[in-house]
């Protein structure tokens, strides 16, 4: 039986429930804004100075001693390509390299919108996902260095 007087109980939030971080939306996206601050002052310099150009930077050492393309051989080509605009020049220098450019712009993107929501960023990988990607980077680099993969040659 209810009694008509009684005060409710306080209900408790079910345990999955995320609160909201402490203090404004400023102060929760700082981080991600820093973040995106050093990835932008690392694409401007890749984007100033060309790698194209000998001497800038050093060469890849598996290159160098084995003749053999590493994953990220061509990343710098590729990353200087993409901040000129110029999508298929950095897809051929690196293909891998701007599958995640994309994937690290989506993802600090979802960072931002749950930041400012006061949702902490929980990426949890299963490890299936976590065989798949690096297979996907296994299959790449011994692709890429078979005589049929010449087009992913940076």
């Amino acid at each position: 039986m209810r009694c008509v007087n009684a005060e409710p109980q306080p209900v408790a939030p079910p345990p999955h429930a995320v609160r909201a971080a402490p203090g404004g939306a400023l102060r929760r996206l700082w981080i991600p804004a820093a973040a995106l601050a050093a990835v932008g002052g690392a694409f401007a310099y890749v984007a100033a100075v060309d790698p194209n150009e000998p001497g800038h930077y050093p060469v890849c050492p598996l290159w160098r001693f084995t003749g053999l393309y590493c994953p990220g051989c061509g990343g710098l080509r590729s990353a200087h390509a993409f901040a000129h605009g110029d999508l298929a020049t950095a897809v051929q220098d690196n293909a891998l390299a701007v599958a995640a450019f994309l994937a690290l712009a989506a993802l600090w993107t979802v960072w931002v919108v749950r930041a400012a929501r006061g949702r902490p960023m929980r990426l949890e990988l299963r490890p299936a996902a976590l065989w798949a990607l690096g297979a996907s980077v296994l299959a790449f680099t011994v692709v890429r260095n078979l005589p049929f993969g010449a087009w992913l040659h940076p």
